[in-house]
């Protein structure tokens, strides 16, 4: 099986490469490094990598995306929502209330059909 280069190597095994060759003395460096494939600039570059991956803080999008965007929106609107169907559910409960209260008298400005003034 060819060996892979050092560009397809995952995270976990460049790192674990790092530290054996951390380890190493300098007469034993050349030899592990042909061994595994890889040159001292393979490692100086990991280290850079790592070292800049450790030191930035994640960024945080300066935008919000258009997924939160739509999000906050549809929140938005689901509160507004929810506001006026507690606000119905009220008028309709004080509807009632007063129904049981005076009964259910007719409405005296809308005249019936059938009857004459």
């Amino acid at each position: 099986m060819p060996e892979r280069r050092p560009q397809d190597w995952t995270p976990e095994e460049k790192y674990a490469v790092m530290i054996e060759a951390a380890s190493l003395p300098d007469e034993e460096l050349g030899a592990f490094l042909r061994e595994k494939g890889l040159h001292e600039t393979n490692l100086m570059q990991w280290r850079q990598e790592m070292l800049t991956a450790l030191r930035e803080p994640k960024a945080r999008p300066a935008k919000p995306s258009a997924e939160l965007r739509r999000i906050r929106e549809l929140e938005r609107e689901l509160a507004r929502k929810e506001k006026a169907l507690a606000e119905a559910a009220a008028l309709l409960l004080l509807k009632k209330k007063a129904q049981a209260l005076w009964g259910d008298e007719d409405d005296t400005t809308a005249p019936k059909k059938g009857r004459r003034s």
